[in-house]
């Protein structure tokens, strides 16, 4: 119920935002579930980050459009120059080409294990020697490191790449993944808003592993589909944002302790 509530309140946060706008045009935002950061419930889209965009909008009088599509489907629309704004995102050399970063926080991916089946994992290539199966979700990115290891625990037939993260809590719960690598928060929230995986949190073991550095994330601003007015309006009302405390305090409102330790902190 938590997670309905929530997503029915910021439901009415984006609602509200639709208005009039000092932006040029509606600003297309594609979002795709990532934990208590974005919320999609069939058609209707909630959760932390639009919750900021919807009142950011308001105050700016700019107009955020929603819509919700697969995560590997959100990364080919930025690239492509069909969506405007890419969310939530950790600055990467490749998105860099496609946008304009805005820095909102910082995050750092782990392995994440389920009771403690296994030995500590401290990095991964240890992972990869070890043979364990690893779940990921398609589409995310973070940095160099990650892609490499993508590449070689698929090479070995011990990778499952899945749609989201629930379907990677489900590996976990059933014991068919040994291991997923992702930023805790965003499976947390996929564990908080699924009955069926009640319990399945406070088994987790959260290991920040040298090669997953924290990692500035946020949003980016396209460069193809966005005109430079826009941008530059989009980049002052988000920095702005970012600058209030905003985000960080919902995270802390929504997250338990223990999870925000591991995955994410303000910047600077």
């Amino acid at each position: 119920m938590k997670i309905q509530r929530f997503l029915a309140a910021t439901l009415l946060l984006i609602k509200a935002g639709h208005a009039m706008a000092d932006c040029s045009r509606p600003i297309l935002v594609p979002v795709a579930p990532a934990g208590l950061s974005v919320v999609v419930s069939g058609q209707e889209v909630g959760g932390i980050y639009p919750d900021m965009l919807a009142a950011a909008g308001k105050r700016a009088n700019c107009q955020f459009i929603f819509k919700p599509v697969p995560r590997a489907r959100l990364e080919a629309m930025f690239e492509a120059g069909t969506a405007d704004l890419l969310l939530p995102a950790p600055r990467t050399a490749r998105r860099d080409q496609h946008g304009i970063f805005i820095p909102m926080i910082q995050a750092r991916a782990t392995v994440i294990t389920v009771d403690a089946k296994y030995e500590p994992v401290r990095s991964l290539a240890q992972l990869t020697s070890r043979s364990q199966r690893t779940a990921v979700v398609r589409g995310f990115d973070y940095g160099a490191p990650y892609q490499r290891f993508l590449s070689e625990a698929s090479q070995g037939g011990r990778l499952f790449i899945e749609v989201d993260a629930e379907h990677v809590a489900r590996l976990l719960n059933a014991g068919i993944a040994d291991a997923a690598v992702m930023t805790p928060t965003v499976l947390a929230g996929a564990i908080l808003g699924d009955k069926r995986l009640a319990g399945l949190l406070e088994r987790l073991r959260f290991e920040p592993v040298e090669e997953l550095d924290w990692m500035d994330t946020g949003i980016y601003l396209s460069k193809s589909s966005l005109s430079e007015a826009d941008q530059n309006e989009l980049a002052r009302i988000l920095t702005a944002a970012a600058q209030s405390g905003a985000l960080w305090n919902s995270y802390k409102r929504y997250y338990p302790a223990n999870i925000l330790a591991t995955s994410l902190r303000p910047r600077g």
